[in-house]
């Protein structure tokens, strides 16, 4: 089981530097929020696993990154609808 966790810990830091390493393009940093997503969920899945506790809260933990994906895509649609491009650096929000 360390070694899940390890696997875990891992693919979140790789999510993160992702995310860092991507921020000119929407898309790209939806993606990289969604892995790091599924690490947290693989790291609560062997951390109830363990523990041998309710998966309900897994289920909890679907539907609101489930939504929060939906959420991002819908913003990405507007922006593309509005800018024509995802890229961050043509975004003025301070009109």
């Amino acid at each position: 089981m360390e070694m899940m966790v390890g696997i875990s810990v891992f693919l979140y830091f790789m999510g993160l530097l992702s995310f860092c390493l991507n921020r000119k393009h929407m898309l790209l940093m939806l993606l990289s929020l969604e892995f790091i997503v599924v690490s947290l969920f693989l790291g609560l899945y062997v951390y109830l696993c363990v523990y041998s506790w309710e998966f309900y809260f897994l289920m909890v933990f679907l539907t609101i990154s489930v939504c929060e994906g939906a959420l991002g895509l819908s913003v990405l649609v507007l922006l593309m609808r509005t800018y024509g491009n995802d890229y961050m650096e043509s975004f003025n929000l301070l009109w």
